[in-house]
């Protein structure tokens, strides 16, 4: 294994890794992960409301994945209706709370508002969207009723946005659903894959409780498929089954050294600090680096930030452009006080009796299309490096299936329906091949396979 000698600049002190808990004062934890944006008053609504033009052919519905009414819902809280914008909201995005405040809007419905063309200014969309679905939760209401029972029983196997999206639209229609979940939570990503100041207060949980309300939904956590379930088991007992299995596997670095201590996975770091509550209590490194440059990278060290890091670097091997992280996520980042540094790649992790002491790279650029590394490489001192370059599938749960179910590029190949090569199985989510790692994709997702799977079952 590399030693820090070996790569470091020789003024870098060596010794123990300075790794902490309670950097900071309890009043600035509490300041740090309180809500990245503070909700709109009722007045900022209808200020804002006033700003949409109404178009009749909405660019902005076009682009949402789950093709909310966009004007509808604009206008209704321009009517000082927030409730019926809720439910237009909800009736085809029924995460649409949690969605309003992690989905990448500037990329999406507000990219595609016409606002722009004139002032490079949209309506604010998302926050909108989060104002009147807040209405609806806060009142405790639900806007929907279950049609009358149709006797069908759905297996879900993840109770994620795509498992959970789609087990309410079943339960509408009339059939009862019982959800698997392997973890101790349902919510799947938006419990435990997002970062903090994005759904403080325990949004993600009174969002379940607000689905089920809907009944006709039994969620049973700790138990995951090919562990207490099987497809084959899950198919004698239920009419339907839909798998929303998430992505369980983490890439690899393939570089030396990358198994010291102080060395760890982003999603898991970030699982484990959703969890944890009292956040003072979280150990953090006075450098820390991370490697990616996908939304996972800038939720880590955005959080390493707010949790007293004083150095916080992500290290990506292409340029902005090239990242999968936003605009706008780039610019929070920077603005948090992280620094992104591009067309590097890892060359190897430098460690100093088993602890990461820091991390060598080699600058990078493009020929002809491709990465190629230049041979120059630098070194940067770190307590700690988290990986955030990519999940994969891990198709092992489904082994042992008297009839198995095709994969397509690491992933379960799915049609226009969502159906699998299996009769009676359905998928969606990031597990499916062309899933897109974002919450409203798999909340349609879900949509979609519970419209194809009601009408199956409904002959």
């Amino acid at each position: 294994m590399n030693q820090i000698s070996s790569g470091l600049p020789a003024a870098t002190p060596v010794g123990e890794p300075d790794i902490c808990a309670a950097r900071l004062n309890v009043e600035d934890y509490l300041k740090n992960f309180s809500d990245l944006h503070p909700p709109l008053s009722p007045h900022e609504a209808l200020v804002e409301a006033d700003r949409c033009y109404f178009c009749f052919d909405a660019p902005c519905t076009e682009a949402c994945p789950t093709s909310i009414d966009i004007p509808l819902f604009i206008r209704q809280i321009q009517a000082h209706n927030p409730k019926g914008a809720a439910e237009t909201i909800f009736e085809q995005n029924i995460l649409g709370g949690m969605c309003a405040r992690v989905c990448p809007v500037e990329t999406l419905c507000e990219e595609a508002c016409v606002r722009n063309l004139a002032e490079d200014k949209p309506v604010k969309i998302g926050f909108l969207q989060r104002f009147a679905t807040d209405a609806m939760m806060a009142a405790g209401e639900h806007p929907f009723e279950r049609a009358a029972l149709s006797g069908k029983r759905v297996a879900i196997v993840g109770a994620g946005p795509a498992g959970l999206s789609c087990a309410h639209r079943l339960a509408m229609h009339g059939h009862d659903v019982t959800i698997f979940e392997a973890r101790d939570k349902p919510g799947g990503l938006n419990e435990y894959g997002i970062a903090a100041y994005k759904t403080p207060d325990g949004f993600a949980q009174k969002e379940v409780e607000f689905l089920l309300e809907i009944g006709g939904i039994t969620i049973e956590t700790g138990k995951a498929l090919g562990r207490e379930l099987t497809l084959d088991g899950l198919k004698a007992d239920y009419d339907a089954i839909f798998l929303g299995l998430g992505l369980a596997g983490v890439n690899a670095l393939g570089a030396e050294g990358e198994d010291a201590s102080g060395s760890a996975d982003a999603i898991t770091w970030i699982s484990d600090l959703r969890q944890t509550l009292d956040l003072s209590t979280r150990p953090i490194g006075r450098r820390v680096v991370v490697i990616g440059g996908g939304m996972t990278a800038v939720d880590a060290a955005v959080q390493s930030k707010l949790l007293g890091a004083e150095e916080v670097t992500i290290v990506y091997r292409r340029g902005p452009e090239a990242m999968k992280a936003s605009g706008f996520e780039q610019e929070l980042a920077q603005t948090k006080g992280v620094t992104i540094r591009h067309w590097a790649k890892p060359k190897c992790l430098l460690a100093e009796n088993g602890h990461v002491a820091g991390i060598e790279l080699e600058r990078t650029r493009e020929e002809d299309g491709r990465l190629v590394g230049t041979g120059e490489t630098f070194a940067l001192a770190a307590d700690m490096v988290f990986k955030a370059i990519g999940q994969t599938f891990l198709p092992a749960s489904l082994d042992g299936a008297a009839e198995a179910i095709a994969l397509a590029h690491g992933r379960i190949d799915v049609d226009d329906e969502r159906r699998t090569s299996v009769a009676g199985i359905w998928a969606g989510g990031d597990c499916v091949l062309g899933g897109e790692d974002l919450t409203v994709a798999a909340v349609e997702d879900g949509k979609v396979a519970a419209e194809s799977i009601h009408r199956a079952l409904m002959g």
